[in-house]
């Protein structure tokens, strides 16, 4: 009999609740349900993690206060103990609640509906499995020859390295091949599942109904259907972006990470888990491999690597006939600045890829119109009102935008400082290009991909399929079209402005502006040995662009390393992010200065302290607290935003010092604090 329930709900508080079952459910097992309760003065979705059918001794309240459940959502578990284990994990590295965590992990929906299974992708013949080179081979044998109970990360991480185009995906899909004939279950992430379609495809078309496609263009009920499948073994194969690491897949095998290097594992809320961490704990725990690739490492995996704590498989060759394309450098500061966007090199070899009859993809990483309005008499640029960030002109509109909270206005003629009326706009963007492009080749079909012109689901994976059939001779776009792409027909590629996020106030702005052309690039030549590349810049000597460039991969990784080493960032450090947002500067600014000096104390306490390890000490001792100060973008919508970064040589006292201050200091109600551990970005 449960006459009582253990709940978790979704809210920054460290404790779960007592509530009493309903009499037709005492006699049933409840744990890994939903329930739903109130909770306050408002309903909610609680998590049952207990049950027990007399109430503790020093329970704190009257038991009459204790609330029933309102009703049971789930007619069968929605999770297990190990998923359990695994949220505690989570909450306990990122720092933030075991509700909110759980809440994360599972999907929302109240009940099933047909997903589909793989009905994403329904019109996929059956692909079969192609014939592995020498190098694949290896790979595939090498990763599947570890695990076992004794085996260390070393021999349990894995990560294949090679240029686009070199086979990583047909390695992926053996290796899960054979984990799935083993009788095990396989979890394959991917940055974004509508700009990596054609790895889902892949892996769809390889493992039919066995797969279960967790994306963003289901429902939350269709969501849980898949949810349910997998726990249900009816699904052993799971390919999903960010969130699909939490999959509850019985007797997991491996895990695979495709690309990386990529930012969109890093989650920007609550809990802010990075994707290839929790993949990390969840392998060693059950001695299982995870495996990693991309053609752009990030520079912790190049590092580890370097230090054999990664194994490395290289891939060295196109398999599709093609070979690594041309690239070249344009520099734009010696060309007069009448040619638009499109420097006079790159129009000719786009009309040379026309008469060809083959394809051109021109990329930038900056939507709109134009940069920014500026005034050429005292320099005024226009803000938005609610955040420090410049305003984009979106010409089809007639409005300038924030990208960051979507105020809008209209263009002023005169500037609003000076009132002179020789005001222009600076930079441009993906539609600025499109009207240049429409100009300058009237007989070219041209398609433009960018999240402000894709309005409704689907679309996006309409035109990228449009493009490959040979719908349009020049597609258009941001960071976008810049991965997991793959088009038969593509001879050219064009880097409008390769400078574009060198500039950001960002440790990791070098290793972004490399891996971004590297991507960009490798889209060319995959299937013809005539792939071209140009890369404009204002800066061709730059190390991330003239690395990428020559294909001096190695000297970029070796240069990024020793510069993080001189800094004293990652790898060589361990970095939390401490956000103070408010509506109010003031208090903004005053409780990250209240947070400082509580962190300063709590050091000083540490070192004073005999409780602690020899290991923890010393991370005390290394411990820097940088800050209090404004983030780069110091206000977004209406917020102000001050942060502190703490850095030291390991994480462990980085998360015991937040630990006490998220969950023993009381901000203002009207600040909020957000805790990034292993940050990826400082913006």
């Amino acid at each position: 009999m449960a006459k009582y329930l253990e709940i978790l709900v979704n809210r920054p508080l460290r404790q779960s609740f007592t509530y009493k079952n309903l009499p037709e459910h005492e006699s049933d097992s409840l744990f890994g349900f939903r329930a739903d309760i109130t909770f306050g003065n408002s309903r909610e979705k609680g998590f049952i993690i207990g049950e027990f059918d007399e109430l503790p001794e020093n329970l704190g309240f009257e038991p009459s206060k204790i609330k029933p459940v309102k009703k049971i959502i789930d007619k069968e578990p929605v999770f297990t103990k190990d998923i359990l284990e695994l949220a505690r994990w989570v909450s306990k590295y990122y720092i933030c609640s075991l509700g909110e965590t759980i809440s994360a992990m599972i999907p929302s929906g109240k009940r099933e509906s047909g997903a589909g299974g793989t009905g994403f992708f329904d019109e996929i013949d059956e692909n079969s499995p192609k014939e592995l080179s020498e190098e694949q081979e290896k790979a595939v044998r090498d990763i599947l020859s570890d695990g076992g109970e004794k085996s260390g990360a070393a021999s349990l991480f894995h990560y294949l390295y090679g240029a686009t185009g070199t086979g990583k995906t047909e390695v992926f899909l053996c290796a899960a091949r054979r984990v799935l004939d083993s009788g095990k279950g396989v979890i394959y992430l991917v940055p974004e599942i509508a700009l990596t379609a054609q790895v889902v495809e892949a892996v769809t078309a390889r493992f039919g109904k066995t797969v279960a496609v967790l994306h963003s263009s289901l429902t939350p009920s269709q969501k849980l259907s898949e949810w349910n499948r997998i726990m249900k073994r009816e699904a052993r194969i799971v390919v999903g972006a960010r969130s699909a690491v939490f999959a509850p897949v019985p007797e997991l095998g491996m895990i695979i990470i495709d690309e990386e290097h990529d930012g969109s594992y890093k989650s920007g809320n609550t809990p802010r888990y990075h994707a290839r961490q929790v993949a990390m704990h969840r392998c060693l725990s059950l001695r299982i491999p995870l495996v990693m690739g991309s053609a752009t490492p990030s520079v912790e995996a190049w590092h580890m690597m370097d230090k054999g704590l990664f194994r490395k498989h290289v891939l060295s060759k196109r398999l599709s006939g093609g070979a690594m394309p041309h690239i070249q450098a344009v520099n734009l500061s010696g060309i007069k600045q009448d040619f638009g966007c499109i420097s006079p090199l790159l129009r000719e070899e786009i009309e040379k890829t026309l008469d060809e009859k083959r394809q051109t993809i021109l990329f930038l990483n900056r939507r709109g119109f134009t940069h920014f309005f500026r005034c050429n008499s005292c320099g005024f640029e226009m803000k938005c009102k609610n955040c420090s960030v410049s305003m984009t002109f979106h010409k089809s509109e007639k409005r300038l935008r924030c990208h960051y909270c979507g105020w809008n206005t209209e263009p002023p003629q005169q500037c609003p400082k000076c009132s002179s009326l020789d005001v222009g706009y600076s930079g441009f963007g993906t539609e600025f290009i499109e009207n240049e492009v429409r100009s300058k080749f009237p007989t070219a079909r041209v398609v433009r991909i960018d999240t402000d012109n894709i309005k409704h689901k689907g679309e996006l994976s309409e035109k990228l399929e449009a493009f490959k059939k040979g719908e349009y001779d020049i597609l258009l776009g941001t960071q976008m079209v810049a991965k997991g792409l793959n088009f038969k027909n593509l001879k050219l590629v064009g880097v409008i402005l390769a400078d574009t996020a060198l500039h950001l106030p960002d440790f990791r702005a070098e290793e972004r502006t490399f891996s971004l052309i590297t991507q960009v690039a490798g889209r060319a030549g995959r299937f013809f040995p005539d792939g071209k590349v140009l890369v404009q810049t204002y800066d061709p000597n730059r190390e991330p662009i003239a690395f990428s460039v020559s294909g001096e991969v190695d000297r970029f990784y070796e240069n990024e390393i020793q510069t993080r080493q001189m800094l004293d960032f990652p790898p060589f450090s361990r970095l939390v992010r401490l956000v103070f947002r408010s509506g109010s500067e003031k208090s903004s600014l005053s409780a990250a200065e209240e947070a400082a000096r509580i962190l300063r104390e709590i050091i000083v306490q540490a070192e004073k302290s005999g409780n602690f390890s020899p290991e923890l000490k010393n991370q005390a001792l290394s411990t820097e607290i940088l800050g209090p100060s404004q983030c780069a973008i110091a206000k977004i919508s209406m917020n102000f935003r001050h942060q502190i970064l703490l850095r030291a040589d390991g994480i462990q006292f980085l998360q015991k010092m937040c630990e006490r201050l998220l969950f023993g200091y009381t901000a203002p109600s009207n600040v909020y604090i957000e805790c990034d551990v292993d940050p990826v970005s400082l913006l």
